[in-house]
């Protein structure tokens, strides 16, 4: 920029900028041809892995998609999220699978048979070819703890109909699932208000 551009020689140049790089654009997007259901994870230490896989759910509801949900850990998707997600009872089944997951019991046996009765339903859900959209919430919890095997959750991911999009959630997500994804993204804590004393948010955690 010199200080004697005019305001529109400097339009003129902004616009042939934008033009060079939307040309580019189109071109890197006429590639992109395949269209298929993907495998995504949300993992990490940082806030907001539910709540994305909860966009997903309201954005694949706007499409007029079904969607599926499995809660592996208790207590996830009970009050905020569900209240929005119960007005939509022909798009959208949640199944909250009996107590789920909790650290507050120490019951391992009692949390094995919760993963496993939660897995069998979601495998239910991904083979009936009734859903757009199935979200395994949590589903990294049980894996992390081999309350589930893994190679039964990759096997069924591979097989899954194509077209049928299925997000997983929880911390700690095992290699061999990040391999088998199309899209992994891992939240980053930086800071959390939590560890100032703050405690749970009405509409921000729940």
């Amino acid at each position: 920029m010199n200080d004697g551009d005019s305001e529109q020689e400097l339009n003129d140049r902004h616009a042939y900028k934008m033009a060079k790089k939307k040309a580019a654009r189109d071109k890197i997007l006429a590639t992109k041809t395949i269209e298929k259901g993907l495998v995504i994870v949300h993992t990490g230490k940082g806030k907001g892995k539910s709540t994305a896989a909860m966009g997903l759910a309201i954005r694949a509801i706007g499409n007029g998609m079904k969607v599926g949900i499995v809660q592996f850990v208790k207590g996830v998707w009970e009050t905020g999220e569900r209240g929005v997600l119960d007005k939509f009872p022909d798009l959208v089944s949640i199944k909250a699978m009996g107590d789920g997951f909790t650290w507050e019991t120490q019951d391992r046996e009692r949390d094995i048979k919760a993963a496993e009765t939660a897995w069998a339903a979601s495998k239910e859900m991904i083979a009936s070819g009734d859903y757009k959209m199935v979200i395994l919430d949590e589903l990294n919890i049980v894996l992390r703890y081999d309350y589930i095997p893994l190679d039964d959750v990759i096997e069924t991911l591979k097989s899954k109909p194509k077209d049928l999009h299925v997000v997983i959630t929880g911390r700690n997500a095992k290699d061999d699932l990040i391999e088998v994804a199309d899209l992994v993204t891992e939240m980053t804590l930086i800071k959390h208000p939590f560890r100032g004393g703050v405690k749970a948010q009405v509409g921000i955690e729940f």
